[in-house]
C-alpha cells in the first residue's frame, strides 16, 4: 500500500496535506525519515505521523445508541446524522449498517465492512432484529398469533413470521391502553415494524431496537453515544455470519 494512502485510511488529513506532510519529512516508516508518497508500505511496518505512531486498521466497528431525530445515513444537508456522533476525527468510509428511521432509537452499527454489513442485511442470512415497542392499545392474543402467522402488509409486502411478545401494559396518564412489546424479525423492509401494527389496527408509539443477531445494545452506553465494538462481540457477530 503507499505511504499517502495508508495515511489517508486513517484519516489524519487530506491526501494532498498527507504527501505535502511527506515530502516535508514529517512522516518516519520504521525509524526511517520517508519523502516519497508513493513509498510502499509492508505489513508490519511501523509509520509514524509528526512523531506519533500510526495503527492501520482495515476495519472499523462502532456500536451507536441512536438517538431520536437523526437519520440514519453518511451525510445530509440539512439535517444531522449518525455520522455526525461519532467522536473525534473519523474515516471517510464508515457508514450505517442498515437504517433505523428518524425517530427509531437503540443498536445501529457503524462500519465500513461492506461484506459484513452484507450478511447481516441479506434476507437470506435470518439475522434476528429484536425491537421494544410502545403501543397505542392493548396487544393480545389476536395480535401475537397474526404476527407469528406472517402478515400481509399490502399488495406488495407479506411480512416474514415474527415474534410478538407482550412485556407489560404501563399505565396512561389519561388512562388509555397501552403495551410495552418484544417484536423479533430478520427482515429490515421500510417502516416494516410500524406497518406491521397499523395491519392490525395499532398504532407504535415508540420504537427502539436492542439487538441485531449476536450484537446488543449495551445498557452502559448512553443515548446518542457510541463505542467500539469489543474484541468478543466482533468474534461472535463473525463466528455468526460466516455460519449464514
Amino acid at each position: 500500500m503507499r505511504l499517502d494512502k495508508f495515511l489517508s485510511d486513517m484519516n489524519l488529513d487530506s491526501r494532498s496535506n498527507l504527501k505535502k506532510a511527506i515530502r516535508k519529512g514529517n512522516v518516519t516508516v520504521d525509524g526511517q525519515m520517508v519523502r516519497d508518497p508513493g513509498m510502499a508500505v509492508l505489513d508490519g511496518a511501523k509509520v509514524a505521523y509528526y512523531g506519533k505512531l500510526v495503527r492501520y486498521e482495515a476495519f472499523q466497528y462502532y456500536m451507536l445508541n441512536k438517538p431520536a431525530g437523526v437519520l440514519s445515513a453518511t451525510s445530509d444537508r440539512h439535517q444531522k446524522t449518525v455520522m455526525d456522533l461519532l467522536p473525534g476525527e473519523r474515516r471517510t468510509d464508515l457508514f450505517p449498517v442498515g437504517r433505523l428511521d428518524k425517530d427509531t432509537t437503540g443498536l445501529l452499527l457503524i462500519t465500513n465492512d461492506g461484506d459484513m454489513a452484507h450478511r447481516l442485511l441479506a434476507p437470506k442470512s435470518h439475522v434476528d432484529k429484536v425491537y421494544e415497542a410502545l403501543i397505542l392499545g392493548r396487544v393480545g392474543s389476536r395480535e401475537i398469533e397474526a404476527f407469528q402467522g406472517g402478515l400481509i402488509v399490502d399488495e406488495t409486502f407479506t411480512a416474514a413470521p415474527a415474534g410478538l411478545e407482550v412485556i407489560s401494559h404501563p399505565l396512561s396518564v389519561d388512562q388509555t391502553d397501552r403495551t410495552l412489546v418484544r417484536i423479533t424479525i430478520h427482515e429490515g423492509k421500510f417502516h416494516q415494524i410500524k406497518r406491521m401494527f397499523e395491519t392490525v389496527g395499532m398504532e407504535v408509539l415508540t420504537l427502539k431496537r436492542l439487538s441485531m443477531g449476536s450484537l446488543i445494545l449495551d445498557p452502559e452506553l448512553p443515548e446518542g453515544e457510541c463505542r467500539r465494538l469489543t474484541e468478543e462481540e466482533l468474534d461472535t457477530l463473525e463466528n455468526l455470519i460466516m455460519k449464514n
